[in-house]
């Protein structure tokens, strides 16, 4: 990804080993471009909840953040409940975060709004 693309237009690259594990200072630049998602679990993960007013429309969009997904081959973490549901994009071949975990959830936030 270059930081002219944005995030929810870029695509993955397979990344592994620590060398593309992003530091804290990238981190904090790709952040903002994400309202409402948060880095917890001492860096390592990207959480956020999504509320929605319903089952069906929850499962709507655990549906299609798998098909996402399965396409970019980056899959979350995910806590399916009634109204909600809370993603998680780690990227364990790096030990922490990578670029994957922010192009991922901004394409999660596509499919919320």
């Amino acid at each position: 990804m270059t930081d002219l693309t944005p995030l929810a237009q870029a695509h993955c690259i397979n990344r592994h080993g620590h060398e593309h594990r992003l530091g804290d200072a990238r981190v904090r630049e790709l952040l903002p471009q994400l309202p409402g998602w948060a880095v917890v679990e001492g860096g390592r993960v990207l959480e956020k909840t999504f509320r929605f007013p319903d089952y069906y429309r929850t499962m709507s969009f655990v549906n299609a953040l798998a098909h996402v997904a399965n396409a970019e081959n980056h899959h979350p973490d995910l806590s399916v409940h009634y109204d909600r549901c809370v993603v998680h994009f780690s990227t364990h071949d790096v030990g922490g975060l990578s670029e994957n975990d922010f192009i991922c959830a901004a394409k999660a936030e596509l499919l919320a709004g």
